[in-house]
Formats: structure tokens, sequence, C-alpha cells
């Protein structure tokens, strides 16, 4: 209803001002995450494939220092050295491109990935230059078709404004399309109307005209 996209601003966000480490991770110098992957989700053929993406290519030759480990009851994600250590450029960019895989482990470990990086302390100073390059990788995942790929991306959204803020206003915009679109769908109505409220906790504004714009261009 309208009373969703009354987005209002002033919520301040604060920050913790983060510790420098003596020492950055780098990510390239840590054993591949596949090799320390459970057998039995390997592919016996992967030796003789190529990745079938960017990310998947980026993975498989260790440039992501996290992996996937199987519980028996859920699984989680373990770095290989202290995430608040990882440059969030480029990772926390590779992470979101991730977010449009729809293969076991990748799907896992990019939305774990960017959901733990964004928890680190001072994660807003680190993720608020980075608005103009990440927006519109969301923004892909947010306009795929596969329904467990656009569930990923508005959470990663709502994540990422909870972090920064009004910070993420000037590009609300640029996803406002894909939001209503979605919106006007049943199927995922509630979904996105619970996104939304929380944009708007977070500082989100969105205005009228925009909202009206967009409908009238169904």
């Amino acid at each position: 209803g309208s009373n969703v996209l009354r987005m209002s601003s002033g919520i301040q966000i604060k920050t913790k001002s983060s510790t420098q480490k003596s020492k950055t991770c780098s990510a390239e110098s840590q054993p591949k995450p596949s090799a320390k992957l459970n057998p039995k989700t390997i592919d016996p053929f992967r030796a003789y494939s190529q990745p079938s993406s960017a990310f998947a290519a980026t993975y498989a030759r260790g440039g992501i220092p996290c992996r996937l480990v199987h519980g028996s009851v859920k699984h989680k994600l373990q770095w290989e050295c202290p995430p608040e250590t990882v440059p969030f450029d480029p990772l926390l960019l590779t992470l979101a491109e991730g977010l449009r895989e729809t293969k076991h482990p990748y799907t896992f470990v990019s939305k774990e990935g960017f959901k733990q990086l964004l928890l680190v302390e001072g994660a807003a100073e680190k993720v608020i230059p980075l608005l103009p390059r990440l927006v519109p990788v969301l923004k892909a995942a947010l306009a795929h078709a596969d329904d467990e790929v656009f569930g990923r991306g508005l959470d990663a959204l709502v994540q990422l404004s909870a972090v920064v803020g009004p910070s993420l206003n000037d590009y609300l915009k640029l996803l406002l399309t894909n939001l209503l679109k979605r919106l006007m769908d049943k199927k995922y109505r509630e979904e996105v109307t619970v996104a939304l409220q929380k944009l708007e906790h977070c500082g989100g504004r969105v205005s009228r005209s925009d909202v009206y714009s967009v409908i009238y261009t169904f």
C-alpha cells in the first residue's frame, strides 16, 4: 500500500571506528577452498570442465577466502582469515556477483559471505565508497528471473541498507523498477513489502513521483 512507500529520512547510522589490522588477508595466498570441500559435493568431472562463471573461476583458484563447511543440521561458512582483515574491494563486489549463481556451493558461499562481511566492525566506511559499483550488481540479481536469485538479492539489499542507511538513498531509484515489478506479483508481494518497510526503517526515501512513474511503465 501507499504507507509502505512513504519513505522517511533522519535515521542516523552509528558506525564503530574500525581498528586497522597490521596484516591484510590475501585471498590468493590461501589454500583453494575447493580443495577442502566435502568430496561428496565435488563434481567428479570438475577437473575436465571449465568454471561456468567469473565467480566460479575466482572460487576455484582460491580467490574467495571462505569455504563451506557441511553440518549435520545446517551448513556454515568458515573463513581462512578474519573477515575484518579482508579487503572489501574487490571481495564484497565479487560476493555480490555470486548472488546470481544457481549452483551449490556458490549460492551458499556468496549469500553467507556477503552477509558476514557486512557484519564486521567499521563495515559502513568500507562499503559506502563501493556503492556506485555495488548497487548495479545487486540490481542485476533483483532483475534475475530465478526466484531464489531474486530472494538473495533482496536479502542483500536489506542487509546493505542496515549498514549504510541514508547513504543508499541516491541509489534506490535505480532499484525501484525491479522491486515494484515483483511487488505487483502476488507471489512476491509480502516479501517485497517487508523489505521496503525495512529499507524505510533504515532511512530509505523514495519519492511518490518516482513510484508512480515506474508503475505507469508497467
